[in-house]
């Protein structure tokens, strides 16, 4: 085992190969701001509580998107399928319209972006935001749920993705 010794902070390269062992689950937060869809991929995503019903996710404090995220005032968690991989990639791109084809999406009743092929979607108003580190961590009250395909959802695990696959 090799630990930093005591006052010592991890070095960041470790700290990321260690954290590559751990799955995750793989979300798109989708908003409109000023009447523009925005989003972003996320793999910090999170419940938080069941009473209120909270949730949250982090955002890298140089995020360009997270602008435009903080300015509207609802945003949705679109829980990506198993075979949405490269949806995340594309919202997890710079300088690329990730709404444009081949992005499958619709607006709800209130001009939220809704990403089509995906497991659920959770529909939220912000809460709470903090700054953390290097991050913001956003608290959202969900409003609603929509539980779509009951697909498998999308993990990400040492830098790639993949499936769920149940034991049996």
């Amino acid at each position: 085992m090799t630990d930093s010794p005591p006052g010592q902070v991890l070095d960041p390269a470790r700290f990321r190969q260690a954290l590559a062992l751990h799955a995750a689950g793989v979300v798109v937060i989708t908003a409109s701001s000023a009447g523009v869809p925005t989003g972003l991929t996320a793999t910090s995503f999170s419940s938080v509580s069941l009473r209120p019903p909270l949730v949250s996710f982090y955002v890298d404090q140089g995020s360009t998107t997270w602008p435009s995220l903080r300015a509207a005032d609802r945003f949705a968690v679109n829980i990506l399928a198993g075979d949405q991989a490269e949806v995340a990639t594309r919202f997890a791109r710079r300088g690329v319209d990730r709404f444009a084809p081949p992005t499958a999406w619709s607006p709800d009743d209130h001009g939220t972006p809704l990403l089509g092929g995906v497991c659920a979607h959770l529909l939220c108003v912000p809460h709470a935001t903090i700054d953390v580190g290097d991050h913001i961590l956003v608290v959202g009250l969900v409003t609603g749920a929509e539980l779509l395909a009951g697909g498998r959802p999308l993990l990400y695990h040492h830098g790639r993705f993949g499936r769920f696959l149940p034991h049996g």
